[in-house]
């Protein structure tokens, strides 16, 4: 039986930097909450930077959604990606332009990896 994919890093920031010498990855500012004078609101550009290991070799599916109510959720993002090992930590840059959110709210985020949950979170939207 192989074990569920582990999600070590969950992160919402402005930008990924990977530095081409090293491969090291600089996160540039990291946020948790939205705050906007008016509704509806279009957040410009941000990142959903995730790091996953304990991923069977082979290859992935991951699938991002998010909604003001968990049974109305829209997915956001839905890529491949591919493990060597289930031993290594896999960084994926999810890049989202021109997120809309139409009203304040506790929006929900659902991250699966190969139709399966790993994690479910919120971000504040708010005046």
């Amino acid at each position: 039986m192989q074990s569920k994919p582990q999600l070590l890093v969950w992160l919402t920031c402005d930008g990924v930097h990977i530095d081409p010498a090293s491969g090291k990855h600089t996160i540039l500012g990291v946020f948790s909450n939205i705050k906007a004078r008016e509704f509806p609101v279009v957040h410009p550009y941000m990142v959903w930077f995730m790091t996953l290991t304990d991923v069977s070799t082979g290859k992935h599916e991951v699938k991002i959604s998010m909604g003001l109510d968990h049974t109305q959720m829209k997915e956001l993002i839905r890529r491949n990606f591919e493990s060597q090992s289930p031993l290594h930590r896999i960084n994926l840059i999810n890049e989202l332009g021109n997120l809309q959110f139409p009203q304040p709210g506790e929006y929900s985020i659902l991250i699966e990896v190969d139709d399966e949950h790993i994690l479910a979170t919120s971000m504040t939207v708010s005046n």
